[in-house]
């Protein structure tokens, strides 16, 4: 299969992977041959890029690290709790002290922790397409996904990785409480605007600290995954240490997944371009031991992907090194004249050093 931006897809083309509603539930599935009506659909809803279908990486295999029925669950008991609220914000209280809905998302997330764990793959988060007409939803499904990795990277312990992965959840239900007109605005908000938009880590710790069901530290990340370790974020200006470690967390798994989203308003960057922002930031705006810890989980370079080696050669990525995050395996596929070879061999950038990727295929 070949990763390519939907922009470059075709009518004819045949899908490799599932393309998921925001409430889990398939909405085209593997097989389905492509429509250019189809292609039109999926544009308008902020998809960005597709696994097609193609003869020359027909054996290369994109494992997800959840399985379909978590991935469905989860997805729905975040849409159906977000959608809840933002229809009946009074009774926000009444939804999260429902004893069935704090079991409800235990299981769930329970079942997420355990197939991160039980997975050997890097998280390749270009693996299953959304297609989403509320950001938030897949932003928190995704920010629980890289959180819940991340606490098992640096060895937490059962208990705190249900905590991490339901405070990803979580980390932004303040939203809701956000005026639509803020929250959706295609562009730099104002001052005015900005501090409203603030707010919403203060809004999420107060409809989460005094739920029974759901653990405090939970509230936590909704409050803190906006303090940076300069002190230089909000609300209260934390600094290094003062930040719970599951908001130091959590401020790295928002960013990247904020960086790396398709928006109306800009397009998503590659893995490895969020990743080296995140390391810009490393030390002063973020703890250096999660992002370290990120760079380990991801797949920086996707599997399908289009790349180019200094050599002027072009090819697929087809796997990825453990430890080497920023060396792939890449089947060559073009020669540095530009001709398409008949015999397509494989090479392990971790042992051809004097190699480097110097240029990947957009996905917007």
């Amino acid at each position: 299969m070949r990763l390519k931006s939907i922009q470059k897809c075709q009518p004819g083309n045949t899908l490799a992977r599932s393309i998921y509603a925001e409430n889990g539930t398939v909405l085209v599935g593997t097989g389905v041959e492509l429509t250019q009506r189809m292609l039109e659909r999926l544009k308008a809803k902020n998809i960005s890029s597709l696994y097609i279908q193609d003869k020359r990486t027909d054996d290369i295999i994109v494992e997800t690290v959840i399985s379909e029925p978590t991935r469905r669950a989860a997805m729905s008991i975040i849409h159906d709790t977000f959608r809840a609220v933002h229809e009946f914000p009074q009774k926000w209280h009444q939804i999260f002290s429902d004893k069935a809905f704090g079991r409800e998302l235990r299981q769930v997330m329970a079942a997420v922790a355990d197939e991160l764990n039980a997975s050997r793959s890097a998280m390749n988060l270009l693996a299953d397409a959304c297609a989403f007409d509320n950001y938030i939803f897949t932003h928190s499904f995704n920010v629980a996904l890289y959180s819940t990795a991340l606490a098992l990277k640096t060895e937490c312990t059962e208990k705190e990785v249900l905590e991490v992965s339901i405070g990803g959840m979580l980390h932004d239900i303040g939203k809701i409480l956000v005026p639509d007109e803020i929250l959706k605005k295609p562009g730099h908000l104002t001052s005015e605007e900005f501090e409203l938009m603030k707010k919403h880590t203060e809004y999420g710790f107060e409809m989460l600290r005094r739920q029974d069901d759901i653990p405090l530290l939970v509230a936590h990340c909704a409050f803190q995954h906006h303090e940076r370790w300069d002190g230089s974020g909000y609300p209260r200006k934390l600094k290094k240490d003062e930040i719970h470690p599951f908001g130091r967390l959590m401020a790295v798994t928002d960013v990247f997944d904020a960086l790396t989203s398709h928006r109306v308003y800009r397009p998503g960057m590659l893995p490895h371009e969020a990743m080296e922002i995140l390391f810009s930031g490393s030390g002063r705006l973020f703890d250096q031991k999660y992002v370290e810890a990120l760079r380990d989980t991801i797949a920086l370079y996707p599997l399908g992907l289009s790349v180019t080696l200094n050599t002027g050669e072009t090819g697929v990525i087809v796997d990825s090194n453990k430890g080497m995050p920023s060396r792939p395996v890449i089947r060559i596929l073009v020669d540095e004249n530009g001709e398409e070879l008949t015999q397509p061999y494989e090479c392990d950038l971790s042992k051809k050093l004097a190699l480097m990727i110097v240029a990947c295929d957009e996905l917007v």
